[in-house]
């Protein structure tokens, strides 16, 4: 069910929960990741810990990509990842790169999917049960440092996608399972970035329990 802390296949194995993509503007960064475990760190710079690690995932990423293109492209390719997208998106990546820290923590919950921030910068989320109903635009919701939010409610999902709610102001493939975090910058109605592809790094969580 949607409130169990566990999902399971039908061979008795624990199955993903969720799956986490990391973006850098339009590009995805490596693959997807999939939870397991109820709680799940997500951090760029964290000694000794445990979980997903960008840094790491952005490395393993380049590495991949150089291989397959060969000794001809491989210049261009370490060009490209050096300066990121180029000009000034590049840079902004790179800023927004080191303030990731610590990042945060996802938490499954009884009532939804919880985020907690330990870097020591604003994150930024939505999900459509953030949303009011009324609402004609995203509600994109700001995380200081120190703090948590529950950022997917279980009990509003099968109420959203039996009316099929899409803000209209959302680019792309609506998921009314989906919840997306910004790094340090917000994006939507109320921010100079419309849209989450234009903010330097951010993540997709993908949920499973209710596909």
């Amino acid at each position: 069910t949607g409130t169990s802390l566990g999902s399971s296949t039908s061979g008795g194995h624990r199955s993903h929960w969720c799956s986490v993509a990391y973006w850098e503007q339009r590009t995805r960064v490596g693959r997807l990741y999939p939870a397991h475990e109820p709680s799940l760190s997500i951090f760029y710079d964290l000694p000794q810990g445990t979980g997903l690690c960008l840094g790491q995932l952005h490395t393993n990423a380049y590495h991949s990509q150089r291989d397959d293109a060969g000794n001809h492209s491989a210049q261009a390719l370490h060009s490209s990842r050096s300066h990121g997208s180029g000009g000034s998106g590049g840079s902004c990546v790179q800023q927004i790169r080191s303030k990731i820290g610590y990042g945060i923590v996802l938490s499954r919950e009884p009532d939804g999917v919880w985020v907690y921030n330990r870097s020591q910068h604003p994150v930024f989320v939505h999900s459509p049960t953030l949303d009011l109903p009324s609402a004609k635009g995203l509600s994109v919701k700001r995380v200081m440092p120190g703090y948590s939010l529950k950022v997917f409610d279980y009990e509003r999902t099968s109420w959203i996608v039996e009316h099929g709610m899409k803000p209209e102001c959302q680019e792309g493939p609506w998921d009314p399972h989906s919840v997306r975090i910004s790094f340090a910058k917000g994006w939507g109605p109320s921010y100079s970035r419309q849209f989450i592809t234009s903010c330097p790094c951010w993540l997709e969580v993908l949920l499973n329990n209710h596909r």
